[in-house]
């Protein structure tokens, strides 16, 4: 089984991700950014940041370990957002980024994100090779070859001023409410929005090692809802535990998700002559009706398997600059490199603020159509392009929706699994031709 999935390495801190893999994993990356310099007299330089999980001290020291062990510099800076390490490896020009966290997972998991020379996550191949180098023999430096590691106390209020250079229009009397996941937004993201000028009430910022994506942040939006609705709030925002994603509640308590975002800043984007080719990059989960309310607004739609590295790689050869899924995972090329829950905030509120409507009204130019999602586990997911039979299920599904709904099979990239969506007018039809799908699937491939 491949040790990188879709966005690094991810597993149960301490039993299926340990301090012997961090250790490894680092020196193997190492070897890989060294041999591949221009400059061999120049002594490699590397970012290391975590989120808030307990486990994420240990791994942080194997890291650091194993890349000054083979040379490297670190400048380690603590507990920071996903796109805060990417924006410093960028910044620095240095030649590696290593963030240690497991984004939305639950406390007990952990993972390893590299980024390479520029803030841009790792391509397959280099993982694929990094994986291939882990254990070998390898000759050691020794005295003045051995890397050192610096505390860096200036890499936060970094990440605020570039955070911040983005806002254009101050956030002057917005309310809001923000939850932090008590994970690495729990200061920056509090702090950039009182800085752009909003009145801001932080919820779950109180991180302790165990707390993080407990019952809060992104994924568990109730607690957000309760917040905004009692405080009387214009805004709710929602990050994950590594504060790579965005999600917001609008005053009156509904959700906005990651499609609503990307069709109101696509709008906006349009309106300023911001958005490239008059297209925006979604992947094969968003919405039907995010493709819908792009079409009326005249706004072209790329999609790309799920990942925001793909729609990343895709706005890149592309030349695109706006881009994301329906998770809240948003890319804004001319601001940043990866997806930024706190840009995406910030952008999001001042679109608020330019129009002089409520984020409520903003959202209503997307109609979400009820879509129903099932995993069909413990199948031969190798097999499902191979299926006749589930390939005329899916075709006769596919004529019964027509325009008005659509139907994707998807196998899960990392478990035993077969994904089956389906989006349709109502919730009951969406749920009654999923579950006959699923039937199908369990059938043929069970």
């Amino acid at each position: 089984m491949a040790l990188f999935g879709t966005d690094g390495i991810r597993g149960l801190a301490n039993s299926e991700l340990t301090a012997e893999i961090a250790l490894d994993v680092s020196v193997a990356a190492a070897h890989i950014l060294v041999e591949s310099s221009s400059n061999k007299d120049h002594q490699p330089t590397a970012i290391v940041g975590q989120d808030s999980r307990a486990s994420g001290e240990f791994l942080e020291a194997a890291v650091v370990a194993g890349l000054t062990s083979a040379g490297i510099n670190v400048y380690r800076v603590g507990v920071l957002p996903t796109p805060a390490i990417a924006h410093l490896v960028a910044e620095t020009k240095a030649d590696l980024g290593v963030m240690i966290s497991a984004s939305h997972n639950p406390m007990p998991d952990n993972g390893i994100k590299l980024f390479a020379r520029g803030g841009g996550k790792l391509d397959d191949a280099i993982e694929a090779r990094i994986e291939a180098r882990m254990g070998e023999d390898w000759k050691r430096p020794t005295g003045r070859g051995v890397g050192r590691a610096i505390n860096d106390d200036t890499a936060t209020e970094r990440y605020l001023k570039h955070v911040l250079a983005s806002v254009e229009t101050p956030l002057k009397g917005l309310k809001i409410v923000v939850d932090c996941a008590n994970g690495a937004s729990s200061f920056v993201a509090p702090e950039a929005y009182r800085r752009a000028g909003a009145e801001v009430i932080a919820i779950f910022n109180q991180p302790d090692g165990w707390n993080i994506n407990d019952d809060c942040g992104s994924t568990h939006l109730h607690q957000l809802r309760s917040a905004v609705l009692k405080e009387g709030a214009d805004v709710g925002i929602a990050h994950d535990g590594d504060a790579d994603r965005c999600l917001a509640i609008d005053a009156t308590g509904n959700e906005i998700d990651g499609d609503h975002i990307l069709t109101i800043l696509a709008r906006g984007f349009k309106a300023r002559g911001k958005l490239n080719k008059n297209t925006v990059v979604g992947t094969v989960m968003s919405n039907l009706g995010f493709m819908h309310a792009m079409k009326e607004c005249g706004i072209d739609v790329v999609t790309t398997p799920v990942g925001d590295r793909y729609v990343l790689e895709n706005m890149i050869a592309n030349d695109y600059s706006l881009g994301g899924e329906q998770s809240g995972h948003v890319i804004m090329r001319d601001l940043a490199n990866t997806g930024d829950g706190v840009l995406t905030a910030l952008q999001l509120l001042q679109e608020v603020v330019r129009t002089g409507t409520t984020l409520h009204k903003l959202a209503a130019t997307m109609v979400r159509f009820p879509q129903v999602l099932i995993n069909v586990k413990d199948v031969n997911k190798a097999k499902l392009n191979e299926s006749a039979v589930i390939a005329a299920a899916v075709k006769s599904a596919e004529e019964r929706l027509g325009d008005s709904g659509r139907v994707l099979l998807r196998a899960s990239g990392t478990e035993a699994l077969v994904r089956v969506m389906v989006e349709a007018a109502s919730d009951n039809l969406a749920e009654e031709i999923a579950r006959s799908l699923a039937d199908v699937v369990k059938a043929e491939l069970g």
